[in-house]
């Protein structure tokens, strides 16, 4: 199979930031968002088969890859990159968004009318008890200082991912890991979400695009709340379950996560209340 040619764009957030993004594919328009410790290429897995069905724009969130940063980091900015990214496609747009990148698609959806679907893939809300050890955040700075950026990216993983062993191998095993590595400095401030972020579900309520949440069948207990949480306050949304999958299906089940995605994005009975 050939591969699909890749065009790269770039969108002016509001802060002047300027925020990359990648097109390839045909059909209608799709936006995938990254999580933590990652960038577009994380996508790689999958793409393939949505290139097949959509035109597929992949971002890279501010500060890794081909985008820009400010000198300050507030999460807030990042809704806005993306509501940007949005307007600028223009039309109607299917937004998927993974962990960190799940909040902001979500709270995206607040500020751009443009969203026909969204796919959250296990968004982790700060929803109760903080998901890692509070030192955890220290211990990274101080890793970052020391030059030790692998080790960052592997203590994210096991620590507040909780990646099993068997799972972070074949992540450091992928082409993209380098680039994870080079986003590492970009961990730190993400895990502060708890610190920084609310989450009021009262401010969903409004939110009447077709939703689908995806949940791993084996995913720790707090992603298992902080997914149904955001179900809950959602008015038109729904669970899919990957039984055996925990937080990087992308790359332990290709198949089953794109059978999930492509599914319900092409599924013609869901319509904007």
């Amino acid at each position: 199979m050939a591969l699909a040619s890749v065009t790269e764009h770039r969108a002016v957030s509001r802060d002047g930031t300027l925020i990359a993004y990648f097109q390839s594919g045909s059909g209608p328009s799709l936006l995938l968002v990254h999580g933590t410790a990652a960038d577009h290429a994380r996508w790689a897995p999958i793409l393939p088969q949505l290139e097949s069905h959509f035109t597929v724009y992949a971002v890279d969130r501010r500060g890794r890859g081909k985008s820009g940063d400010a000198k300050t980091y507030a999460v807030e900015t990042e809704f806005e990159d993306l509501a940007r990214v949005i307007d600028q496609i223009g039309g109607e747009v299917f937004l998927l968004g993974h962990s960190h990148g799940a909040v902001c698609a979500l709270e995206a959806a607040l500020r751009t009318t443009r969203i026909a679907k969204l796919v959250l893939y296990e968004p982790l809300e700060p929803v109760g008890a903080p998901f890692y050890p509070p030192e955890l955040i220290a211990e990274l700075e101080r890793l970052l200082v020391q030059g030790d950026r692998d080790a960052v990216v592997e203590a994210f993983f096991r620590e507040v991912v909780r990646t099993p062993e068997n799972e972070l191998t074949t992540l450091k095993s992928l082409p993209n890991w380098p680039a994870r590595v080079a986003a590492a400095h970009t961990i730190p401030r993400e895990m502060q979400l708890d610190r920084t972020y609310h989450f009021e579900p009262a401010r969903f309520a409004t939110i009447r695009v077709p939703t689908l949440l995806l949940l791993g069948g084996n995913s720790p207990a707090f992603v298992k709340k902080a997914t149904e949480a955001v179900h809950e306050a959602l008015g038109n949304s729904e669970i899919g379950v990957m039984p055996g999958q925990q937080h990087a299906a992308m790359n332990t089940a290709p198949a089953m996560f794109n059978e999930h995605v492509i599914g319900f994005l092409l599924r013609r009975s869901d319509r904007k209340a």
